[in-house]
Order: structure tokens, then C-alpha cells, then sequence
């Protein structure tokens, strides 16, 4: 999947795994190593970092015909337990190509009601390492994902390490993926 590029203007991206916002300068290569519920992880000199939706096009018009296609929700119906997790599988670690379902980082899932009609959702999720500081950024992807889903009035999504991520809650399709099947 790998693809070069020139930024055609200044970007903010995310360091991984740090988490640090930096700016990436105009005129930079960058290849593109992963481009999945989008968002686009690229690669430097300076390390691996992720461009958020709002900055593709600093990729170029033909980058962000490729890479800013979201996938449209198709959700029909009462908002069930069953949207939730489906509407989770777009949120993708930008390092590893598995959505966090598959990758297993999603221990719980609650609706509740909310104050103006709609449907409350608490998320509680986990990372593949303590130390990650894509933390916040993928917890945020998440909340968005839940929240564009119609009837969701609101979504929280909370980072646990109870209990602590191993590679044996990777699902058979996250297996398969990853080439560990």
C-alpha cells in the first residue's frame, strides 16, 4: 500500500506512538503505510506519524480522492449493541491495519437513555500498550465513530488496563489479518 507524496502545504500530524502533535512541513515526503477509517498513517525520516481527516488534503487532490473516502454509515433501524461494534470496526490503531474490535480493545459497550431523546453510549476500551500515546487519539476516533451514528446523543469512551491486552484477544478475523492464522 505504500504510496510517496509531497505535502503541498504545512500539516498537523500525531508522532507514534508518542502522541505529540507536530507539524509536518510543506514540501515533505511522506509515504503512506496505512490508510484506514480515514485517517492516514505516513511515514518519514523523523519516525511514523498519523494525518487526521481534516488534513488530507495536504496529501494533494489526488491523495485525498484515495484516502478520504469514509466509508458512508449504513445503519437502518433502532440503535442496537450490534451498530455500535459495526460502527467501532472503522477505528483503526495507525499501526497496525486491524480495526480495535478485531484487535480485541473493546471490553464493553452500554446504551442507556439519554436527556434529549436519543441513546447514551459508554465505551470502555484498552490498548495494546500502556505506554501508547495514541491513546487519547484512538479513543477519540472511537467517540466519533459512535457518536455519527444516528439516535447517539452522546458517547464516552474510557481507556482501562483491567484486564491487561495480550495478542490471544485478537479475533480469528484479526488473526487472519495479521497473518497469525
Amino acid at each position: 500500500m505504500s504510496s510517496v507524496h509531497k505535502l503541498i502545504r504545512d500539516c498537523a500530524a500525531t508522532l507514534i506512538p508518542a502522541g505529540d502533535i507536530v507539524v509536518l512541513e510543506s514540501g515533505s515526503e511522506v509515504t503512506v503505510t496505512q490508510a484506514l477509517g480515514g485517517s492516514v498513517t505516513v511515514r518519514t525520516g523523523m519516525g511514523l506519524f498519523r494525518i487526521a481527516p481534516a488534513d488530507l488534503d495536504a496529501l494533494g487532490q489526488e491523495a485525498t480522492g484515495l484516502y478520504g473516502e469514509q466509508p458512508k454509515n449504513e445503519a437502518t433501524g433502532p440503535l442496537n449493541q450490534e451498530m455500535l461494534w459495526e460502527a467501532l470496526k472503522g477505528c483503526f490503531d495507525p499501526e497496525i491495519p486491524v480495526n480495535i474490535v478485531d484487535l480485541g480493545l473493546i471490553y464493553h459497550l452500554e446504551l442507556t437513555a439519554g436527556e434529549r431523546g436519543g441513546q447514551k453510549v459508554a465505551a470502555k476500551m484498552t490498548l495494546t500498550a500502556q505506554g501508547c500515546g495514541m491513546g487519547p487519539v484512538i479513543a477519540a476516533d472511537a467517540k466519533s465513530k459512535l457518536e455519527a451514528l444516528p439516535g447517539v446523543e452522546s458517547a464516552t469512551v474510557e481507556i482501562v488496563w483491567d484486564p491487561i491486552w495480550n495478542p490471544r484477544m485478537i479475533s480469528e478475523a484479526g488473526r487472519k489479518q495479521l497473518g497469525l492464522e
